[in-house]
């Protein structure tokens, strides 16, 4: 059996050709690998020839060849196999998001990635992507223009307003970075206005794996602050209670510890990667995942993630979570989970983090294998169904508006809205003077 197979992670060449410089850019814009030179595609060890030209060639192409500059990347040694000498050039993830060939520049022929055991081109966006992050400071989400002109900001000045905070109307798009040095709305102030594009998926599947869907709801295209209180509510009734009325006190346990995935809505709400698409959560039988795009932040290692230590790719993002008191910068959220379920929850890749929190065998075995089907069996009015409806269509109507347009009197709205609340059709945000209605199911 060979010593050496070409892998992800492993490049095997017979001897020295130009083609390396481009298995480096694939490797720095990858995870990283190492290219063995004097060793066949079969495994073979042949050794390498010409050494000190072949050393030299190799640093040629890190010093001049390749942009930025990735010498602190690149390490070369030679190792002595079965009386032979190979050439390892040892190539780490690159600390510059994208690399490419000098003579080609930011292009698709210039920029490859890793992929499996070949170097696959780059498509033009996400070179685009990447370089803008590259080149510009981190906090991308204020430099990126919204796809979206006429932005309204109700929602988030009644957030704020209701945490005791004043803010002038002349200065509250400038005071909380919304808008681009261009004087463009960016893709912060698109997150949290009242309508935009993007949506946020919440899938329920009728299994363990995604062969069939139970239910598909979307809680975007509006606040990001109101998405979150959507998928909030929307958990915590999912989240069904076995009671032990046999002890004293009554012992509750619930499918899931509430807290734990409370923290992963949480987190892959300020560190994913918005300009690749929006994060999802996911429900099967026996557990939830919630994935988010793009990885560790630049500069946070596995280590680093699972001590807590607070990073976010979304600083600003952060910091309005922060002052609206959904979460707090002490870096606590990832140590609780991995406290209640351990680290081999999170599934973390350069692309991508998955958080699986598994559900509680007690509680499963107590409602059976038909999660899916426990449902709110409610039989909705016909008036009930109208108010969501007009709801869903404007958030803005008023009691009054909404009694006129149904035909019924404004106390029959009212009952209506305190019926469907009471059973997680609805919630409120704001006071009852200013606040709205927002549909959650």
């Amino acid at each position: 059996m060979a010593k050496y197979v070409e892998s992800e992670n492993v490049e095997l060449k017979e001897r020295y050709t130009d083609s390396i410089a481009r298995k480096i850019v694939s490797f720095l814009n990858a995870s990283g690998g190492t290219i063995l030179i004097g060793v066949k595609d079969n495994g073979e060890i042949v050794g390498a020839d010409k050494i000190d030209e072949t050393f030299r060639k190799v640093s040629d192409i890190i010093t001049n060849g390749i942009e930025p500059n990735p010498q602190d990347e690149i390490t070369s040694a030679l190792k002595y196999e079965e009386g032979k000498t190979v050439i390892a050039i040892n190539i780490t993830k690159g600390s510059r998001n994208i690399y490419c060939l000098k003579k080609y520049g930011f292009s698709s022929a210039g920029c490859t990635i890793r992929i499996g055991t070949t170097c696959k081109e780059m498509t033009p966006e996400q070179i685009r992507i990447r370089y803008e992050r590259n080149f510009i400071d981190t906090e991308y989400m204020l430099k990126k223009k919204s796809s979206s002109a006429g932005l309204t900001f109700r929602e988030l000045k009644i957030y704020y307003t209701e945490k005791g905070y004043h803010l002038d109307d002349r200065s509250f798009e400038s005071n909380l970075k919304l808008k681009t040095e261009e004087g463009h709305y960016n893709l912060l102030a698109e997150l949290l206005a009242d309508r935009n594009n993007i949506p946020f998926i919440f899938v329920k599947f009728a299994g363990k794996n995604k062969a069939a869907i139970s239910e598909r709801s979307d809680y975007g295209y509006g606040c990001l602050l109101t998405t979150y209180a959507k998928i909030k509510t929307r958990l915590q009734a999912e989240n069904i209670c076995i009671s032990d009325t046999t002890v004293r006190p009554r012992e509750d346990t619930y499918l899931f510890d509430f807290g734990s995935v409370n923290e992963a809505v949480i987190n892959c709400l300020v560190h994913n990667d918005w300009t690749i698409t929006e994060p999802q959560i996911s429900m099967f039988n026996d557990r939830i995942e919630v994935f988010s795009h793009g990885g560790l932040p630049n500069g946070m290692t596995e280590k680093l993630f699972f001590e807590g230590v607070s990073k976010p790719r979304n600083e600003t993002l952060m910091r309005i979570f922060l002052m609206m008191n959904l979460t707090e910068h002490t870096g606590h959220g990832i140590p609780t989970i991995v406290e209640q379920y351990g680290k081999d929850v999170f599934e973390i890749d350069d692309r991508y983090i998955r958080c699986v929190i598994p559900f509680n065998k007690n509680v499963l075995s107590k409602i059976g294998n038909n999660y899916n089907e426990i449902e709110n069996k409610q039989k909705l009015t016909k008036t009930e169904k109208r108010v969501l409806a007009l709801l869903v269509e404007d958030a803005d109507l008023i009691a009054d508006e909404m009694a006129d347009e149904i035909g019924v009197t404004v106390r029959t709205i009212q009952r209506a809205y305190s019926s469907l609340q009471k059973n997680g059709y609805i919630q409120r945000i704001g006071s009852k003077r200013n606040g709205k209605w927002i549909v959650l199911k």
